[in-house]
């Protein structure tokens, strides 16, 4: 607790810096609210649109947390696949790379002909967020497995099925947990960005709505909603890596 809050601190004092100069420049400048509100003014603005703000937070939260399972579980296929047939990745990593080559923005018009405005081009845009970052962590991570573990355990007969679950997926792991931190903040912005393909509800939804009628305050408020959770995502999953990595961490500290 004691790291914590010595580790937290600094964060902590230049985003209070950042909002005081903002708040003061806003003043001094006088600059019109629905050009640039004051922190305060976003304050209020969030109280007065919280009631009707929870529908679209929790459409865009569901729809992230799927989205982004979806990507995960296609990520690692995908790099799984890859690393056991080198000759599939000499073919199709060159497709993985260029996958990303292809702005969300001009694909999400495609995506509304080909499978209309329902949940399933939503999925595939988040997926297509997701999915890179996992696919190459997780790639790189069992590619760096001990070589010298790798040939003990062949010459002890071990199979490769046994190989790949017990030495080349626990030594991905925290190349994996590095993909998935990434994925997991990529996966709220795809939620958002998905939304605006014609969804009746989301934090994406409620940004449109505010930006035609010049409610800046309310754009700004669910910019800052995005971003907590964006980080809560992100600290579950750094929960999630130290659970389930203790037995690096130990390695390391001894």
């Amino acid at each position: 607790m004691k790291k914590l809050i010595q580790k937290g601190w600094r964060p902590l004092v230049a985003i209070l810096l950042f909002l005081v100069i903002w708040q003061l420049a806003t003043q001094v400048f006088s600059i019109e609210t629905w050009l640039l509100p004051a922190p305060s003014d976003i304050v209020i603005e969030a109280q007065n649109v919280m009631d009707r703000f929870w529908p679209h937070f929790f459409a865009t939260l569901q729809l992230a947390v799927f989205g982004f399972l979806i990507g995960t579980t296609v990520g690692l296929v995908i790099a799984t696949i890859l690393h056991l047939m080198p000759r599939v990745r000499e073919t199709f990593y060159p497709f993985l790379i260029l996958s990303q080559n292809m702005p969300v923005i001009v694909l999400a018009p495609l995506l509304v002909i080909w499978f209309g405005f329902g949940a399933l081009p939503k999925f595939i845009i988040i997926t297509l967020a997701c999915f890179f970052p996992i696919a190459v962590s997780a790639l790189s991570g069992f590619q760096q497995t001990n070589r010298e573990l790798f040939h003990y355990m062949k010459m002890m007969g071990a199979t490769k099925s046994q190989l790949f679950w017990k030495l080349e997926l626990p030594n991905a792991l925290p190349s994996v947990f590095s993909g998935l931190k990434i994925a997991a903040t990529y996966s709220v912005m795809a939620a958002v960005i998905s939304e605006w393909l014609g969804a009746q509800e989301g934090i994406g939804v409620f940004m449109t709505i505010a930006t035609s009628s010049y409610k800046t305050a309310s754009v700004f408020v669910a910019i800052f909603i995005v971003m907590v959770i964006s980080l809560t995502f992100f600290g579950v999953i750094q929960l999630l890596e130290k659970f389930l990595i203790r037995w690096q961490q130990k390695g390391e500290e001894g």
